[in-house]
């Protein structure tokens, strides 16, 4: 027993060390020219620095161009977008603070995402480091208890994969699909994608385009928020795209490759399926991921499905459409537990059934795409109420994408969601002009979804405030004066099972449990978006039936 002791005093001797160590670590930049050459310009609109350059466009997009060495993209872009990446750090933290607002607990979470994060640097490739440090040069010092900004900055890019390697807290629960051949309007490859990632409203304000001219590998675009070198989804001047939708992971020991930055590496360097492949072989990640490639070469797509210690590629057959949710569909996952149970007990396997619903159809446009990605109903066009993680439209996307990689075009949706208009992008011409202000085509923007201007998603807004109200006087037990969630929360949403789950958890906190009984078997009777959550609302229906026993 001494001995074992000992060893384990030794080994957290050794981890303490380690994490010293990383939190200490600065990469090697003697390659780079890192030397500021220009100051920031401003006129008419567009901030300059060098050949880089960020507008801000009538439908709130930011278009950011970037070009020099790994170092001088990640400082232009930092630069550039200034108070918006600081602000987007504070939404992020303040974010943190919510889930964890006791000053211990954030304390020991925090010392374990050092220890946790100890191996992190090692698995981020020395081009991305130097991108990262480039990009840390104006992060707020208001951090710095966690860790330095360039370190800092290295666990944003890996937050995803920590959350969902923890608690399969999928944050990037996603939709996307391609088709080619007799499915699409003119026989291209056609692909779409929902990102739902959603951290608060606060945090999907400001959507960035990065369009990003690199020293080595192949221009690109993507779209995310400002401070985010990664990729979640993007494509490149071959034609070659990546979307990523999270799967079911088993807990690993540490962090690796963060899976932006594995998807970063595919668009910026593959050109071809069998390349992206080959680069997704190479790296060790530590979560399940589905990444979406598709190729203008190719002139299909496929789904690269990787795991710590499983690989698996899916394919579909001519004239079938390619989806993917958030399970896998490759041979090597087909006898994965993990995988079985994602399938049986989560909201993926539905939305992947609606999927087929609606794409059971020919010759599919960008606008018919569009149109999917907005979908709110269920199976069969039920009603399942706003904001369902059934929906392949759950109202709290980042953002909609469409990519038409064989003619290097890309629509993005501006806010609200995918809700807001696509507006279209033609990588031939980004990186070929000269800009003057914004750089999209707005002659084939896609309009903005009519349900903007319906009672149903005003409703629906207001609802999601009367939620927050709700979990604050349930926090601090304080019921809302004047408040009877039967007339002021229910009908904004009377089709969602949350608002009757909710409803019956504000009656049962504050000893109405007859009512609170009421609203939770209304919500059971309606679709509930995952088993774990039919059990939640099941277990407050038994407490409050003893309760009124």
């Amino acid at each position: 027993m001494k001995k074992i002791i000992s060893l384990f005093l030794v080994l957290q001797l050794l981890a303490a060390c380690g994490v010293k160590k990383s939190l200490q670590y600065i990469p090697d930049l003697s390659q780079y020219d890192t030397i500021l050459h220009d100051s920031l310009k401003t006129q008419n609109g567009l901030r300059t620095l060098g050949e880089s350059s960020v507008y801000k466009n009538e439908f709130g997009l930011h278009e950011l161009i970037s070009k020099g060495n790994p170092y001088q993209i990640g400082q232009a872009q930092s630069l550039l977008l200034d108070t918006f990446k600081q602000q987007q750090e504070k939404y992020f933290f303040d974010r943190i603070q919510e889930f964890v607002p006791d000053e211990k607990k954030l304390k020991t979470m925090l010392g374990f995402l050092r220890f946790y994060n100890r191996n992190l640097i090692s698995y981020i490739t020395p081009e991305y480091q130097a991108e990262l440090y480039g990009g840390a040069v104006n992060m707020s010092p208001k951090y710095d208890f966690m860790a330095k900004s360039f370190i800092r900055s290295a666990y944003m890019h890996a937050a995803h994969d920590i959350g969902h390697a923890m608690q399969d807290l999928m944050l990037v629960g996603c939709s996307s699909f391609a088709l080619w051949g007799n499915q699409s309007a003119d026989g291209k490859l056609l692909i779409g994608r929902n990102l739902d990632f959603y951290l608060s409203d606060d945090f999907a304000k400001e959507k960035v385009i990065y369009f990003v001219q690199p020293e080595k590998g192949y221009n690109y675009m993507s779209i995310s928020w400002p401070g985010f070198t990664g990729i979640c989804s993007g494509m490149n001047d071959q034609g070659l795209t990546a979307t990523i939708n999270a799967g079911r992971s088993k807990i690993p020991f540490s962090a690796k490759t963060p899976i932006s930055l594995l998807v970063r590496e595919i668009v910026q360097y593959a050109p071809t399926i069998e390349e992206a492949i080959a680069i997704a072989k190479s790296r060790k990640v530590f979560v399940s991921e589905s990444i979406l490639v598709g190729s203008a070469k190719d002139k299909r797509a496929v789904i690269i499905e990787v795991s710590p210690k499983k690989f698996g590629v899916y394919e579909v057959k001519e004239g079938q459409p390619l989806i993917c949710t958030n399970h896998f569909q490759s041979d090597a996952y087909k006898k994965d537990k993990r995988n079985k149970k994602q399938i049986s007990g989560s909201h993926s396997q539905y939305r992947y059934e609606r999927l087929q619903q609606l794409l059971n159809i020919q010759a599919v446009s960008p606008e018919k795409a569009v149109g999917i990605l907005r979908t709110t109903t269920g199976l069969n066009n039920e009603d399942i109420g706003c904001g369902n993680e059934k929906s392949l439209n759950q109202l709290i996307s980042h953002h909609g994408i469409i990519f038409q990689p064989e003619d290097l075009k890309v629509w993005v949706s501006a806010n609200p969601y995918q809700l807001g208009t696509f507006v279209c992008y033609d990588l031939k011409t980004v990186f070929a002009s000269p800009r003057k202000d914004t750089i999209a085509l707005f002659c084939d923007t896609i309009q903005r979804s009519d349900f903007l201007a319906t009672k149903a998603y005003k409703d629906y807004e207001l609802f999601k405030q009367k939620v927050k109200e709700i979990d604050g006087a349930i926090k601090q037990q304080q019921p809302l004066s004047g408040f009877n969630p039967e007339t002021d929360l229910i009908p904004l949403n009377p089709h969602l099972w949350f608002a009757h789950y909710k409803a019956g958890k504000y009656f049962y906190t504050f000893g109405n449990y007859e009512k609170a009984k009421n609203c939770f078997e209304k919500a059971l009777s309606m679709e509930i978006s995952s088993v774990g959550e039919r059990e939640m609302v099941k277990d407050y229906l038994k407490k409050s039936r003893k309760k009124l026993k």
